[in-house]
C-alpha cells in the first residue's frame, strides 16, 4: 500500500510509522520539521516499544510525491486557516482514498464535497500522544483506532487498513457508523480539552480530582450525549460513567488543546465545541454548559 501522510505531527507521525512497520510504503509531508525528518526521520517513544520511522520520502507539498497514492492519511489540526482540499487536490487520483484522523464532529463534510468521487474514510484515535520536539513523538497511553467510511458503511480499503494497523500492534476496528463514533469521542473531548485550558493548565487527574470540576465534566458529557441522540446517533447509557472511570485509570494527561495553548498555537475550538453547539442550536437541544465553555474559549482564542 502506498500511503502519503499529510500532517506529520504526533498523529501523522505515530500512525504513519505504524503503517510503515506493517509494510506500507509511507511518505510524509512535513512543514516545520522538514529538515529534521529528512536527516533523522521520526523517533517515537512508546510504552509498547520505542521505534524509529524513516519515511520513504519527505516532501514540502503533497504534489511533490509525483504519483497518486492509494491512501492519503490526514493528521492535520482542524483549524479555519487550514484547508485540506486545497492542500491535497494535486495528489488525489481517481482511486485515492482519503483517511482523516482528526478531532471533532462534522469535520469531513467540506472534503467529501470537494472530492465527491473519492472514498472518504473517517478515523478516530483514542490515544495520548504529542510531539515533543521536531521529529520526536511521545506516545503515553492507549492508541486504539476506529475507522469507517464516511458518512456510513465499511469498505475493503478500510478493512485492509485496519488489518495493517493491527499487524503493527495498533488495536483497530472498522465501524459502519463512524459519525456515531465521532460523537462518542466528543463525549470525552468536549469537557476535557477546553477545561484543561480554562483551569489554568490542569491535567486529566487534576480535573477529576476536584468535586466541582468533576461535576462539570460529567454535565458536559451528558449534554454531548443529548445532542448526539437528537442528531440520530444515540450513545450507550453507560458511556459517561465508563469514560470517567477509564480516565481516572490512565496516566495523567495534558490535552492537545492545552498543549496548543501553552505553545501559542491555534486551538481546535470550532471542531471540538463550535460545531456541536451549532448542531445543538439547530436541533433545539439545551446545552448551557457547552455554550459557556465555547464562549469562553472563543474569547480566549481572540485574546491569544
Amino acid at each position: 500500500m502506498d500511503v502519503l501522510v499529510v500532517g506529520a505531527g504526533a498523529i501523522g507521525g505515530y500512525y504513519g510509522g505504524r503503517l510503515a512497520q506493517a509494510g506500507a510504503r509511507v511518505s510524509v509531508v512535513a512543514r516545520s520539521d522538514y529538515s529534521v525528518v529528512v536527516r533523522e526521520g521520526i523517533r517515537i517513544e512508546s510504552p509498547a516499544g520505542d521505534f524509529h520511522f524513516r519515511p520513504d520520502r519527505v516532501l514540502h507539498k503533497a504534489e511533490d510525491l509525483g504519483r497518486y497514492p492509494d491512501v492519503i492519511l490526514v493528521g492535520l489540526k482542524v483549524l479555519k486557516h487550514i484547508r485540506p482540499a486545497e492542500l491535497l487536490r494535486a495528489a488525489v487520483g481517481p482511486k485515492t482514498a482519503l483517511l482523516f484522523i482528526q478531532n471533532g464532529v462534522d469535520v469531513e463534510r467540506p472534503v467529501a464535497e470537494a472530492f465527491p468521487d473519492n472514498e472518504i474514510l473517517s478515523g478516530l484515535a483514542f490515544i495520548c500522544v504529542h510531539r515533543t520536539a521536531p521529529g520526536c513523538v511521545l506516545h503515553q497511553d492507549y492508541g486504539r483506532l476506529v475507522l469507517g467510511r464516511y458518512p456510513e458503511g465499511t469498505s475493503s480499503r478500510a478493512e485492509k487498513l485496519a488489518e495493517m494497523f493491527r499487524r503493527a500492534g495498533v488495536p483497530c476496528e472498522v465501524t459502519p457508523n463512524v459519525v456515531t463514533a465521532r460523537w462518542h469521542k466528543l463525549v470525552w473531548n468536549a469537557p476535557f480539552n477546553p477545561m484543561s485550558v480554562l483551569c489554568g493548565g490542569a491535567n486529566t487527574s487534576e480535573m477529576l480530582g476536584h468535586d466541582e470540576t468533576a461535576r462539570l465534566v460529567r454535565a458536559v458529557m451528558e449534554e454531548v450525549c443529548a445532542v448526539a441522540s437528537a442528531a440520530g446517533h444515540a450513545l450507550p447509557d453507560d458511556v459517561v460513567e465508563r469514560m470517567i472511570t477509564d480516565t481516572r485509570k490512565m496516566t495523567p494527561y495534558k490535552t492537545s488543546m492545552l498543549l496548543d495553548y501553552e505553545a501559542g498555537r491555534p486551538m481546535e475550538v470550532e471542531a471540538i465545541l463550535g460545531n456541536a453547539v451549532r448542531i445543538a442550536r439547530r436541533l433545539g437541544v439545551h446545552v448551557p454548559r457547552m455554550e459557556t465553555l465555547y464562549a469562553l474559549m472563543c474569547g480566549l482564542s481572540q485574546k491569544s
